[in-house]
């Protein structure tokens, strides 16, 4: 690496665009590897989804809520030890009766417990008549999970690429095909909704079936956030001679002939690299560095593709001692359909929502917090859309926004009386985000929350190779393998195979 302090120009082995988990695991990994890395982040904190704020002394999360594989030898355990920050996560394991709660607008419960043998005796418990078919969704997620070696932690070549049917099952369908009782239906794809945003129509059972296996795999919350994680894996990359810029908006690039030699922030600093990876959404990563330098039939894929819907977080703190830590999440329904929530109209909002309490510290018998997360589509706060607001870059929306906001709060709040009688009493405040909030922190179209939709309908068109037109830029984040802590740190791994030998990488990670 060479670096000119007067000039503010700098030359590394690789330049990384954004902080969020995709750049920091990349980072982590190419750093340790002897490579010189610099991660820019136009934010003030580091970690993308994984950034905290606090409001009155208490740490709330903006993104993740609990992660999976993380039972010993899992996918995620084995990527945290290799990347040396396992020891030192402080985490609340879920479970294991119940990880999950599925609950209905009736009252009734199903819990979601860990591991294959608690979630089959427990479902075939609660409906005796349809154990052939919970016996066959467990099967069959055995048998879509077998078919990504990336996913098993083994280098080799994919099988769905020799069985394109795994990448046309459609969730829905194929859930409605083993059953046809309507409420095990809406309980086996009852995390559908807040863990990749499903729709009946195009989600293929595949995007289902690796999410739900990790999760039954061991279900832990980061106690007190999931920055713990940006600062673990920050830490490793500074150890291993990486750099992390904060505050540095990057505004363009520089080339030579095809290749870039260098992006450029708004400050006026020049990082110059022989690599580049960009943790931001492809169709973001267009833009900044540049139309013209891809394909046209790249920027027409690219920009045609669907992302998935955004969000509407309240998060609600409470009084001291007022109500009990629930060691698991529930996902309420207040009608009978579990893959509706996108289709929601103003008057009916929310119709599913995600209830989660943060694991604190300072407070293990007692929620210091909760997040409701419900669906908002972009268009509910569009005559906001030029207004931009984060710490780095201040910004005000304007009464009728916090009007808004607040409107939207009590809507949940009468909807949380329902399933959590006299909840009012025990809020000391609430603090509330929007899909502006999530479009201005980590420059996703429209605030997407899960990036690009997978689809069964052209499900080629929605695997995002790591490698760009541009031929020494790369991408990384929730859109190349999935979404998700897992998936966004397997396609990290994915990003670096394209210069580590990928036998070796991973073969260094499932031996860890």
């Amino acid at each position: 690496m060479i670096f000119d302090m007067e000039k503010q120009e700098a030359n590394y082995d690789f330049v990384i665009v954004g902080s969020g988990l995709g750049g920091l695991v990349c980072g982590c990994i190419l750093a340790s590897e002897g490579y010189s890395v610099a991660i820019l982040e136009k934010n003030h904190q580091i970690g993308g989804m994984l950034q905290v704020f606090s409001r009155e002394k208490t740490i709330l999360d903006t993104g993740v809520h609990y992660l999976g594989s993380l039972n010993p030898g899992e996918n995620l355990y084995q990527l945290f030890k290799y990347l040396g920050i396992l020891d030192e996560l402080k985490l609340k394991r879920l479970g294991p009766e119940k990880v999950d709660v599925i609950r209905f607008e009736d009252g009734q419960e199903y819990a979601i417990p860990e591991g294959y043998d608690r979630f089959t005796q427990y479902l075939t418990k609660e409906f005796p008549e349809e154990s052939e078919a919970i016996y066959a969704y467990c099967e069959k997620i055995r048998e879509v999970c077998s078919c990504f070696p990336l996913y098993r932690l083994d280098a080799s070549a994919p099988r769905y690429l020799e069985h394109p049917e795994i990448m046309t099952l459609n969730a829905f369908e194929y859930i409605g095909s083993i059953t046809q009782n309507k409420r095990l239906q809406n309980v086996l794809a009852g995390t559908n909704s807040f863990l990749y945003a499903g729709n009946r129509s195009s989600t293929p059972f595949y995007v289902h079936a690796l999410i739900v296996n990790s999760y039954l795999s061991g279900a832990f919350r980061l106690i007190d956030g999931g920055s713990q994680l940006a600062i673990l894996l920050s830490r490793r990359i500074r150890n291993s001679g990486g750099q992390i810029f904060r505050r540095k908006k990057v505004t363009g690039a520089r080339y030579d002939d095809k290749k870039m030699i260098a992006v450029t922030t708004e400050d006026g600093s020049i990082f110059y690299g022989k690599n580049f990876i960009s943790n931001l959404h492809p169709a973001s990563t267009v833009r900044l560095f540049g139309e013209q330098h891809f394909l046209k039939v790249y920027n027409r894929r690219i920009t045609g593709l669907t992302n998935s819907i955004s969000s509407f977080t309240a998060h609600l703190i409470f009084k001291p001692g007022a109500f009990p830590y629930l060691n698991y999440n529930i996902y309420q329904y207040h009608r009978d359909d579990v893959w509706g929530g996108p289709d929601y109209t103003p008057d009916t909002w929310p119709e599913q929502y995600f209830i989660s309490t943060p694991a604190h510290s300072k407070s293990p018998e007692y929620a210091e917090s909760m997040s409701v997360m419900a669906f908002m589509r972009f268009e509910e706060v569009a005559e906001w859309a030029d207004s931009f607001n984060t710490v780095a870059e201040p910004g005000a929306r304007g009464t009728d926004y916090e009007r808004f906001k607040k409107q939207k709060e009590e809507q949940i709040l009468v909807r949380l009386e329902h399933v959590f009688p006299g909840i009012r009493r025990q809020i000391k405040s609430i603090h509330s985000s929007t899909p502006l909030t999530f479009r201005d922190y980590t420059n996703s179209p429209d605030g997407s929350m899960y990036g690009i939709s997978k689809t069964t309908e052209n499900p080629l068109s929605t695997v995002i190779s790591t490698k760009t037109h541009v031929p020494n830029l790369y991408l990384t984040g929730q859109n190349i393998f999935m979404h998700g802590i897992l998936g966004v740190a397997l396609g990290a791994v994915a990003t670096c195979s394209m210069f580590l030998e990928k036998e070796t990488l991973i073969r260094k990670i499932a031996d860890a």
